[in-house]
């Protein structure tokens, strides 16, 4: 019954996301499961405890003044989250699960500056069954990024960011 309200109470955040395809997506990225011992297990982050960021010192980051260090935030997560709802200014290249998705990341990396402070994002489930997160950090930081962190959101976007009450953009 919790995850049903849950569901419900998502409903008018996502906008024009169906309820339908939130739960597929959220379903998915729950089936997502690691092999022990796999580089996609747990304990295998390929950031350090220094790489993350909570989500309450983004919000302060983001409504700091001084325009050089506010962060550029992406998303890397699924595109109907995106759509629904997302971190103002934050730009969108594809579920890094998907070789689409890493070539849209590598593409836009190409144009920018190895030392740009960056901020990942995805918050599709819990993050430590994120299938999206891992691969883009490899991908930013083998692309020699090197003030590269990921925000911390450890249930989902809504729990940990919406409901939370930072800001949110629903402009696609």
């Amino acid at each position: 019954m919790k995850e049903f309200s849950r569901r419900a109470a998502l409903a008018p955040i996502l906008g024009l996301v169906p309820l339908a395809v939130f739960s597929a997506l959220r379903s998915n990225a729950l089936a997502y499961s690691v092999v022990p011992g796999s580089d996609d297990s747990p304990s295998s982050d390929p950031w350090a405890a220094s790489q993350t960021v909570t989500p309450a010192a983004l919000v302060a980051e983001l409504i700091a003044k001084e325009q050089a260090g506010k962060p550029t935030v992406v998303c890397v997560g699924f595109r109907a989250l995106y759509q629904g709802a997302h971190i103002p200014g934050a730009s969108f290249h594809g579920a890094a699960s998907t070789s689409n998705g890493i070539a849209d990341l590598k593409d836009w990396a190409r144009l920018g500056p190895r030392a740009a402070n960056v901020v990942l994002y995805c918050g599709c489930c819990p993050l430590e069954r994120c299938p999206n997160l891992k691969p883009a950090f490899r991908t930013l930081r083998d692309a020699g990024f090197t003030n590269l962190r990921v925000l911390l959101l450890p249930h989902d976007f809504n729990t940990d960011w919406i409901e939370k009450g930072y800001a949110v953009d629903k402009r696609k």
